[in-house]
């Protein structure tokens, strides 16, 4: 018996195998490109340029109020070179301001502060972003609604709180109703939430680490990068502070920018003497920034890498 093979059916698709070589090429190229460096064109660096300025310029017309007289800076128009008084005018700020006591004061008030925001915000975040327990959602809406409520409102309750416990015109009324901040609780429940691995917190467990235990040994090393930047934001907004510290301290005993409204005081105001004090209170966060500037952008660029 004679067995033909049947015929190949024409309108089937043909199959064909993947260009393995090709499709390797490909991918190779793929990461050339991901590790190629890109360089901004001239565009970005004029956009660049030009933002730049804009940010140091009103620096650098408080440093050039500074250095002028008050008839000088109110002449038409103003002065744009810095001009000799500089240094007699941030003397003259110095002692009618009572400079460094407000600098001290202000110092111990943001760094308490700032250090204590971290803390809390980050040890609040950890529990709001990887362990589970009831009522975890009802709670972080109501941390997350308190930032929806004006500060203004509490300001006569608090100032009747710090009375009663005695803390009216000292240091302690300023820093105690702002240990922490619901903005810090998001922020570094938010940053947990994708930089901190449920395996590295599961590896602790299995290991029969506590959570505090957990929290020291795993979660802080990961949030040093958010800790750093929410400590940096949180010791300038509390140095810039006005409105709470004007309520509760006086002038025997002020913040820089309570501080800085004795300058303002008197029926014509020496805006040269102002500027002054002005960059007085400013030169701190200053070379605070020229001093951790680096480690801090270092610390975002190597936590945005291990996110």
């Amino acid at each position: 018996m004679t067995i033909h093979s049947l015929p190949a059916r024409t309108d089937a698709p043909a199959r064909t195998e993947p260009d393995k070589p090709a499709r390797r090429g490909g991918r190779r190229l793929l990461r050339e490109r991901a590790g190629r460096t890109h360089h901004a064109g001239p565009l970005a660096y004029v956009l660049l340029a030009v933002m730049a300025i804009l940010s140091i310029f009103p620096l650098y017309w408080t440093m050039v109020a500074a250095s002028t007289d008050n008839t000088r800076v109110s002449q038409t128009p103003p002065p744009f070179l810095p001009g000799p008084n500089l240094f007699s005018n941030l003397a003259r700020a110095w002692d009618e301001a009572a400079m460094g006591k407000a600098m001290i004061n202000s110092t111990i008030v943001a760094g308490v502060i700032a250090l204590s925001t971290v803390f809390f915000a980050t040890l609040a975040g950890f529990a709001f972003a990887k362990l589970r327990f009831k009522g975890r959602n009802i709670l972080l809406m109501l941390v997350i609604g308190t930032m929806m409520v004006p500060p203004q409102l509490g300001v006569v309750p608090l100032f009747m709180m710090m009375s009663e416990l005695g803390w009216s015109q000292e240091l302690p009324a300023v820093i105690f109703p702002t240990l922490v901040s619901a903005v810090g609780v998001f922020f570094m429940r938010q940053y947990l939430s994708e930089a901190l691995p449920d395996e590295l917190v599961e590896a602790g467990r299995v290991d029969g680490a506590h959570s505090l235990r957990i929290f020291w040994s795993i979660v802080l090393p990961v949030a040093r990068p958010a800790m750093a930047v929410l400590f940096m934001i949180t010791f300038v907004h509390a140095w810039n502070d006005f409105f709470w510290p004007f309520v509760v301290l006086d002038m025997t005993n002020p913040t820089v920018p309570v501080a800085l409204t004795q300058l303002s005081a008197g029926y014509v105001r020496d805006q040269s003497l102002i500027m002054a004090g002005a960059l007085l209170g400013t030169l701190p966060l200053l070379a605070m920034f020229v001093v951790f500037g680096r480690q801090i952008v270092s610390g975002i660029m190597a936590g945005a890498v291990k996110g």
